[in-house]
């Protein structure tokens, strides 16, 4: 099953958001930008549901959500690169780890609007997708930034500081994973979307949404929409993040500051606590730190790449996927309507990073193209 072809869709205005639709006030006040193209589909995944055992697996394509990169962060961009374009910025900044699909994505985007976009990004595990990410980043103009944790800070604050001077106008610095309040109502208007898919018979009311949680915006914005819809689904969050980073203090934080933020511009918007209940938290998939690969995100990356042709990523979509295995596999999820929220890019990007030479990056980056890449970073990831 198939909302529709997303390669011949126009881009969504703002008109259009169920967000703004359900609460006009905030379609006045919000800014917001189109980058995406919106609904992305919901398929009914009946082979990688038979290999499962399910009979009513479905998945959320939101990998389709861009002509040239999809995934996420698509939807938060729309409201974050608003909100730079509004502010009158002519520069973007963030902080990630080296391979940030967010980061790549900011780049992408920020270069279509004109905008300037600098990146601070900290070591991890070297993977393939890495070098892609990295690649990506340059070819779209971004100003790329190898960091410790130690030189972080000063690095942020003194791009802030250059960018200022340079450009005439203070920067916008784009929290990590873009999970501020005004970037997770793009994860808000997700689940309205969702809704209105439900009510048109596309998929029945999901018992479970698996979704990875990582910067934790994805999960905070279907968290509040789904209340906000009427939904009942039980969101199982998959970390893929250390908790010290994702804590579920912050996240009850973050879910009551975006609630409070919509709220004081349209009063209409309910006010929500943080309330949990409808929130399962999985540790167990994370293996040994952020991005670090696990032989079960290969066999879920291979079960989803051999029986649905999806492409998934071991730092998130894989992980995130496991738990679903697990589950089906112990028979918890026998007789009920199952949805995967699918985070990952699915464009092909390798026509943008064809034939740009490594040492053209700043050289801190340059280990990730002559070091080897993880032992489990194998065939079943990526292209």
């Amino acid at each position: 099953m198939n909302t529709g072809n997303s390669a011949t869709r126009a881009a969504t205005s703002p008109q259009q958001l169920p967000l703004f639709r359900k609460f006009p006030a905030l379609g006045a006040k919000l800014p917001h930008v189109s980058l995406g193209i919106f609904p992305t589909p919901v398929e009914k995944v009946d082979q990688l549901g038979t290999a499962l055992g399910l009979d009513r697996l479905y998945m959320k394509r939101d990998d389709l959500s861009g002509t040239v990169y999809g995934g996420n962060k698509v939807r938060m961009l729309e409201f974050l690169l608003g909100g730079a374009l509004r502010s009158n910025a002519k520069e973007v900044l963030t902080v990630g780890y080296a391979g940030s699909n967010q980061a790549l994505a900011l780049a992408i985007y920020a270069d279509q609007l004109g905008l300037k976009c600098s990146t601070y990004l900290l070591p991890q595990a070297n993977a393939h997708y890495v070098r892609r990410n990295l690649l990506a980043s340059y070819r779209h103009h971004a100003r790329l930034h190898a960091c410790n944790y130690l030189s972080l800070i000063g690095g942020v604050l003194g791009g802030l500081i250059r960018a200022t001077f340079q450009n005439g106008t203070f920067p916008s610095f784009i929290q990590p994973g873009g999970s501020s309040p005004l970037g997770i109502a793009g994860y808000i208007n997700a689940a309205l979307e969702l809704k209105e898919q439900i009510d048109a018979g596309l998929l029945p009311e999901p018992d479970r949404i698996y979704v990875p949680l990582g910067s934790m915006g994805t999960t905070i914005g279907l968290m509040l929409g789904l209340k906000v819809a009427g939904i009942r689904s039980r969101i199982i969050a998959v970390r893929v993040l250390e908790e010290i980073l994702a804590s579920p203090w912050l996240l009850r934080r973050q879910y009551r500051d975006t609630s409070a933020y919509l709220h004081k511009l349209d009063p209409s918007f309910p006010k929500l606590d943080g309330r949990m209940e409808d929130l399962e938290i999985r540790n167990e998939f994370l293996g040994d730190g952020y991005a670090q690969f696990t032989a079960k995100d290969v066999e879920s990356a291979k079960l989803t790449r051999e029986h649905g042709g999806i492409i998934m990523n071991g730092t998130y979509s894989a992980k995130a996927f496991s738990a679903l295995v697990d589950d089906a596999r112990q028979g918890v999820l026998k007789d009920k309507n199952i949805l995967f929220w699918n985070t990952y890019n699915s464009r092909d990007i390798s026509s943008i990073t064809d034939g740009i030479d490594y040492h053209l990056l700043p050289r801190g980056f340059h280990h990730y193209f002559e070091d080897a890449v993880q032992p489990l970073d194998k065939e079943g990831f990526d292209r």
